[in-house]
């Protein structure tokens, strides 16, 4: 019995050393601005501490890194990487389930906006030359 709480007391001893080995590897501070204003949203200073920045900085990499390579696990099974494996991730956290699917329709909105614009434009951009040919 103690075998296997030992075993388990040794397996996040390996996962915690495991991003730190990651982290030093990526640039830092890439997302330094972005969280700076979060942190700021969320009730911190304007100008938070460096050191504060760079931990927010490490968790948010190291949440985002974990997640995805648990998507890449499920999504080998089929053989690639989809949103549904992400959706199924996060499918118990219901605030963050429905700020994806928020974005995610509001994506799909904007992708369909942009395409009836550029429809729209190209006729306008053909009504226009037929008109200047005519002109000439």
């Amino acid at each position: 019995m103690s075998n296997s709480s030992a075993g388990t007391s040794s397996k996040p001893k390996a996962a915690s050393s495991q991003p730190s080995e990651t982290s030093s590897k990526r640039k830092r501070g890439v997302f330094q601005k972005e969280l700076q204003h979060m942190m700021y949203g969320f009730g911190d200073d304007p100008n938070p501490l460096p050191e504060s920045v760079a931990l927010m900085d490490d968790i948010v990499v190291e949440y985002v890194t974990e997640l995805v390579h648990k998507a890449q696990d499920i999504g080998s099974q089929r053989g690639k990487l989809s949103v549904e494996d992400f959706l199924y991730l996060i499918r118990k956290d219901m605030p963050k389930l429905k700020r994806c699917t928020e974005l995610l329709s509001m994506n799909e909105e904007l992708k369909q906006a942009r395409k009836l614009f550029e429809a729209d434009e190209e006729k306008l951009r053909k009504v226009f030359e037929v008109d200047e040919s005519a002109e000439g």
